[in-house]
């Protein structure tokens, strides 16, 4: 079946606002009005999910947005019933344009008896008839071979290093850390983009969630210290790692993580922290909590997912979204150059 040149938004329940960016977008790009298509998404009396598009996909190039975060379960059970919905009604081409993706933590078996759940989550996308998947910052990078289709995954190391670079105006003190080994090469690629030195807090955990002890690997005194991760969930860790690295003489930190789960007492602890600011995306839907939090900024992702979804659907690269100069003109009217 030829597919029609033009993507489709298709829009779930989990992040109706970046949703509707992306389609204000795409609608600057094209020069003409881009709007999520005419969909109901609705739960039965027992929490079932139904899903009705009211709009014609035969033959197109359809695009859903839907984050997997929280509800996880309720926004991937969406997914997939809106894949299904419309691949039943001919669709061309499905991708799920998923910012967040859920279960990614669960990449590998930590102890005997447990599943690989990240790997489950992609078998069920790509049964229910997706054909690409667009998604940011995946918490492991072997993900991608989970899925036996074509894998784009963004990073929003580019977007951070504009806002540094538009925030930070000297960089003399600068430096990037590492809030544990895992999470060396992405912090390092940020370093090297904002061309900074980089740190390293080395975290023992006796159980998940908690924090037996830090200790900071690199010199960091007299430094503005700026911690990049993927995911900040209840907060507890990133807040202790504030305080260890000001103990060892930073005189700021700030925090860069791309996606804000933020979930129970993470806004309190980040409103009592020794952290100046936090940053997060918008890939996840901010709450209310999130977004009455002085010390939380959002940085928008609906530039570059509207970008990438463009090229994806014009057959163009989607790796270019990595190289500054193909990003600054994207981020030109949040980030202006002097």
């Amino acid at each position: 079946m030829p597919i029609n040149t033009d993507p489709k938004l298709i829009a779930g329940n989990s992040n109706k606002p970046l949703a509707n960016a992306i389609a204000r977008r795409m609608s600057m790009h094209r020069g003409q009005a881009v709007k999520p298509v005419d969909t109901r998404v609705e739960r039965f009396n027992d929490g079932e999910i139904f899903v009705e598009v009211f709009e014609n996909v035969r033959g197109e190039d359809m695009f859903i947005i839907q984050s997997t975060s929280n509800p996880a379960n309720d926004n991937l059970m969406e997914l997939l019933i809106m894949t299904d919905a419309l691949r039943r009604s001919s669709a061309a081409r499905i991708t799920a344009v998923i910012p967040y993706f859920g279960y990614a933590r669960q990449d590998r078996r930590t102890k005997a008896r447990t599943p690989i759940s990240a790997k489950l989550v992609a078998n069920l996308i790509a049964e229910a008839g997706v054909e690409r998947v667009l998604t940011m910052d995946l918490h492991a990078a072997q993900i991608q071979g989970f899925f036996d289709l074509p894998v784009d995954n963004l990073y929003a190391s580019p977007i951070f290093a504009l806002d540094i670079l538009h925030h930070f105006k000297d960089m003399e003190d600068v430096m990037v850390v590492s809030p544990d080994v895992g999470g060396v090469a992405r912090a390092r690629e940020l370093a090297q983009r904002i061309k900074a030195p980089l740190s390293i807090v080395d975290k023992r955990r006796e159980k998940a969630g908690e924090v037996a002890e830090m200790t900071v690997i690199g010199d960091v005194k007299g430094k503005r210290c700026i911690i990049v991760d993927d995911i900040c969930d209840t907060a507890g860790t990133l807040c202790k790692a504030a305080e260890v690295l000001m103990a060892a003489g930073a005189t700021e930190v700030h925090s860069y993580i791309t996606h804000g789960v933020l979930s129970g007492p993470a806004v309190e602890r980040i409103t009592n922290s020794v952290m100046k600011s936090l940053v997060i995306t918008d890939s996840i839907e901010p709450t209310k909590e999130v977004k009455a939090c002085k010390n939380i900024r959002i940085v928008p992702t609906a530039p570059m997912f509207a970008q990438a979804i463009l090229n994806i659907s014009g057959g163009m690269s989607v790796s270019s979204l990595f190289d500054n100069e193909t990003l600054e003109p994207i981020y030109e009217s949040l980030y202006p150059s002097n």
